[in-house]
């Protein structure tokens, strides 16, 4: 099986910030690292090299696969953010019909 690149590394957070060219977007970044760290009690960590994570969760499905992922986090992409929610996004229906126009998967926004 290959080696997950979605796990906790040492790479520094404030030097994956510095890298967003967009003002808003690294501006809105702290904005969520805030309200992140203010809902969960954990500090921000990189997972893999684009995933600002905050907390863990141990996942097995019935298929026998499991692993480790932050138990919420985010992602600045290009002209966009993903958030990242587990066990996933569909338990919050009621608060994502009131967030207006969004894209979603099974875990994240």
């Amino acid at each position: 099986m290959a080696e997950l690149k979605t796990k906790p590394t040492q790479a520094s957070m404030e030097d994956f910030l510095a890298k967003i060219e967009d003002d808003t977007q690294r501006t809105d970044s702290r904005v969520i690292i805030d309200i992140m760290r203010k809902i969960t009690g954990e500090p921000p960590v990189m997972w893999g090299p684009s995933i600002i994570g905050f907390g863990q969760y141990h996942y097995k499905y019935a298929s026998g696969h499991e692993g480790d992922s932050c138990r919420i986090g985010f992602s600045p992409r290009k002209g966009q953010m993903s958030l990242y929610f587990m066990p996933g996004v569909c338990k919050f229906q009621e608060y994502l019909a009131k967030l207006g126009k969004h894209k979603m998967g099974k875990g994240c926004l």
